[in-house]
Formats: structure tokens, C-alpha cells, sequence
């Protein structure tokens, strides 16, 4: 990181991906150009948790190529600081990591039911009967935290 004086540590790195609803992970096709896609993560200690199909591009591509790139931000916030400077407030977390396949029937449904607390915490009292339905057609993939850099610059 060139700026080490907007390092953050893990602590506020961990509390931004936790009131992220979303991060983008970017993932190697193993051509020139690589593919990104915006995803909703949960995180459960040191694995970054999301549900997708069970068959797709992404998921082809994490079978040839586990090694992730994701990225939260919490803040982008473009300012004038008088008289004559601009600049932009921000908080930003980057992750990298190994994904791997969910198989085992009880994490997925757990990770499922940390997702939706995160996202939809009004609506648990349909999660039992939505988890019974989709289990079985839903992929669950889990990110183990390899390394984890925050960044930010905040308002005085």
C-alpha cells in the first residue's frame, strides 16, 4: 500500500465487510481479461460466505481457478475542501483468498441463514420453509480470508 498513513487494521476491515450488502470479486478466466461480478457476501469468521447456481460461468471458473479477489467499499465520497482542494472520503477492504464448494448440507444452510439475517433480518420467519425449497438447487461457496487489507481516508 503507497498511502501507509490510510492503512486501517483488521478490526475496522472486518466491521466494513460486515455492513457491506455487497463486494465485487474478481476472478482469472486464464486469458487476458479477467471477469469481476458484484456478489452478496457474509461473513462468518474467516470465510467470506455466497450463494449462486450450481452451474455457470463463475462456477466453472472457480473449479479451474480458486484464487479470489474481493472488494468492499463502504464509503465513496467526492468533497471540496475549501478554498481549492478536492478530494474523495472513502473506505475500502480488500480480500484475497481461496473459494471452495459448500457440500455439507448443515453449512450451507447455515451460511444461508447468516446471509439472510444480514440482508433480510425482518424476514427470518420465512427462512425454514424457503432454505426447504432451494437447498438442494442452490450453490453455496465460502472464501477463506488468505489476507486482508483496509483503507480510508476520513472526514476531520
Amino acid at each position: 500500500m503507497r498511502r501507509i498513513d490510510r492503512a486501517q487494521d483488521r478490526a475496522f476491515s472486518l466491521a466494513l465487510i460486515d455492513r457491506c450488502t455487497h463486494g465485487v470479486m474478481a476472478l482469472t478466466t486464464g486469458e487476458a481479461v479477467p471477469y469481476c461480478l458484484p456478489l452478496s457476501f457474509v461473513r462468518v469468521g474467516d470465510e467470506l460466505y455466497f450463494h449462486c447456481a450450481r452451474e455457470g460461468r463463475k462456477t466453472g471458473l472457480l473449479r479451474l481457478s480458486p484464487q479470489v479477489c474481493v472488494t468492499f467499499v463502504g464509503e465513496d465520497r467526492p468533497a471540496l475542501v475549501p478554498p481549492a482542494v478536492y478530494t474523495t472520503y472513502f473506505q475500502s477492504v480488500i480480500v484475497t483468498g481461496t473459494a471452495s464448494e459448500v457440500t455439507d448440507p448443515e453449512e450451507k444452510t447455515a451460511a444461508l441463514r447468516a446471509l439472510c439475517q444480514k440482508l433480510t433480518p425482518e424476514h427470518m420467519d420465512s427462512f425454514e420453509a424457503a432454505v426447504k425449497t432451494s437447498l438442494a438447487i442452490t450453490a453455496i461457496w465460502k472464501i477463506h480470508i488468505a489476507e486482508i487489507t483496509g483503507k480510508a481516508k476520513l472526514e476531520k
